[in-house]
């Protein structure tokens, strides 16, 4: 069958199969290279294979949980969502979520993924406290940062390449509320908003909406939301009642796929500037929900429509803070010059981090959407450019297209990652397209 990621770029034809066992996903291992898929939501073509794609959702159990530590052990193919259902009634909470609560335990393992929370807590193997990997010849080890803990590091952000992610052991944060205090700041330029990050560092939450669009003083005008669990003591009375209900908001669809001309330079320009203005009238604290902080576009199911059949392509790099400026100016200016849209564009600010694959490193990550179109993919080989000379990375759970030797100019961990991977004899059996266009 035909199937893509989230983005529906590239369309790849695979054997899709829907293990319910381990001994059907052994049985698998002996047929060729394969890998694991979890809910698809990783945009491009990292959880689909040219040859076997293993379809994860069965595995979704929780199998134990700790009142006391917050930890939980589960399977796999348990979403986000899942937990969130589960335990926000009981006072806990993920401690690193990405922007959106619909994919599985073990692709947050294995893309490592982030959150607004980065600068703070890390990324998503900072409350993993262990994984149970499945290998070639179909034995499952234990790994955690005692045991076997090379393979830990490489499974983290490792897009499974490493083995197939049967479980996890992961930690909750405890919380009082379902709400959210947030505070919005308008930014008018670039330089505001990379200013408002570091002022709020201390600050649990941060992300920023940013205009790809603007241009000359409003260039990388933006809407910076910072955030904080609320307490039952800052809630009012009727909120106070029951703290971990904020209830359910019904959720919109897009029906069909819009035509190709719905999204361009005019419209996503029009679009930018009223969310601004609409944002800015917001300036200062409000209670939100946890699902409308975290997971706003969670709320449009089949969002990806918008972008036409032709799909579109994600773009995200980081870059080290001593150059983040620059690269963060050099990458608006060379999208508005080319008038190719881009109204989901996300600035956020990293912490710290040190690790065998994943993404993250301190500086400034910037997310971006382009629909697939005459020109984007020209586009995005000039932003790949700008990255590398501003000794910027890319991050592999929304590329569709990057080269192999960008990918190597950019990040020189990718050869002791293959090397590992020839060493373990995974390369003959666990690969992706994603892995063969960048021989990984």
């Amino acid at each position: 069958m035909k199937l893509s990621g989230w983005g529906r770029f590239p369309v790849i034809e695979t054997d899709l199969r829907a293990p319910r066992t381990e001994d059907d996903l052994r049985a698998a291992l002996g047929q060729g290279a394969l890998i694991a898929r979890g809910n698809g939501r990783s945009y491009g073509d990292s959880a689909v294979s040219p040859r076997a794609t293993l379809h994860m959702r069965h595995f979704n159990h929780m199998l134990a949980f700790d009142e006391t530590t917050g930890q939980l052990v589960a399977e796999a193919g348990v979403l986000l969502g899942d937990v969130i259902d589960a335990f926000l009634p009981r006072g806990w909470f993920p401690m690193i979520t990405p922007g959106t609560r619909l994919i599985t335990l073990g692709g947050a393992i294995a893309a490592d993924v982030h959150g607004k929370n980065h600068h703070k807590d890390g990324s998503f193997g900072t409350c993993v406290d262990w994984i149970d990997v499945m290998g070639p010849d179909g034995a499952v080890l234990r790994c955690s940062r005692e045991d076997n803990a090379d393979l830990f590091r490489y499974t983290l952000g490792g897009m499974g390449l490493t083995g197939i992610i049967l479980r996890c052991a992961i930690r909750l944060r405890p919380v009082e509320s379902a709400w959210i205090q947030q505070t919005t700041h308008p930014a008018p330029d670039l330089d505001t908003a990379m200013r408002l990050f570091e002022e709020n560092q201390q600050v649990t939450y941060s992300v920023a909406w940013i205009d790809c669009l603007g241009r000359g003083a409003h260039l990388g005008r933006s809407l910076v939301m910072l955030g904080e669990h609320a307490t039952v003591a800052e809630l009012d009375a009727k909120r106070a009642r029951h703290p971990l209900d904020a209830g359910h908001k019904p959720k919109l669809a897009v029906p069909l796929d819009f035509p190709g001309f719905a999204l361009n330079s005019l419209t996503v320009r029009a679009f930018n500037k009223l969310y601004y203005t609409l944002g800015a009238r917001k300036t200062g604290t409000q209670l939100v929900d946890w699902d409308t902080y975290f997971y706003p576009l969670d709320a449009v199911l089949k969002w990806n429509r918008i972008y036409g059949r032709r799909g579109f392509a994600q773009f995200q790099c980081v870059l080290p803070l001593e150059t983040s400026r620059d690269g963060l100016t050099a990458l608006l200016e060379a999208i508005s010059d080319s008038g190719n849209a881009s109204f989901l564009a996300v600035l956020k600010r990293f912490g710290p981090q040190d690790s065998a694959m994943s993404f993250p490193m301190e500086g400034y990550t910037l997310a971006l959407d382009f629909p697939m179109k005459s020109g984007t993919l020209a586009l995005l080989d000039r932003l790949d450019r700008i990255t590398l000379n501003h000794d910027g990375r890319f991050y592999l759970a929304k590329d569709s297209r990057m080269s192999a030797d960008t990918l190597r100019a950019a990040d020189p961990r990718v050869r002791a990652f293959t090397e590992m991977r020839k060493d373990r004899n995974l390369s003959g059996h666990f690969a992706s397209a994603q892995s063969e266009r960048l021989s990984l």
